[in-house]
């Protein structure tokens, strides 16, 4: 029975891991086309990063609610 116990948990922490990966992903995605849509020129998920270029980016992050909003998951 023990051995059966200690397999249900690695399934599930296998499955939440799954679900924490997902979710991230989602989230990089979400600010990926948060920033492309505000015209940001350069902008690519690399990993676990996301990536951006352009003229005056940081400037133009901190004055835009929803690239601010994208990357607290909240687009």
């Amino acid at each position: 029975m023990a051995a059966d116990a200690a397999g249900m948990r690695e399934a599930w922490q296998r499955r939440m891991t799954a679900l924490a990966e997902a979710g991230a992903a989602r989230r990089r995605a979400a600010i990926a086309q948060a920033m492309s849509d505000a015209g940001v020129a350069s902008v690519r998920v690399d990993g676990e990063n996301v990536r951006a270029s352009g003229r005056g980016l940081m400037a133009r992050w901190m004055g835009d609610l929803t690239l601010r909003e994208a990357g607290r998951g909240r687009a």
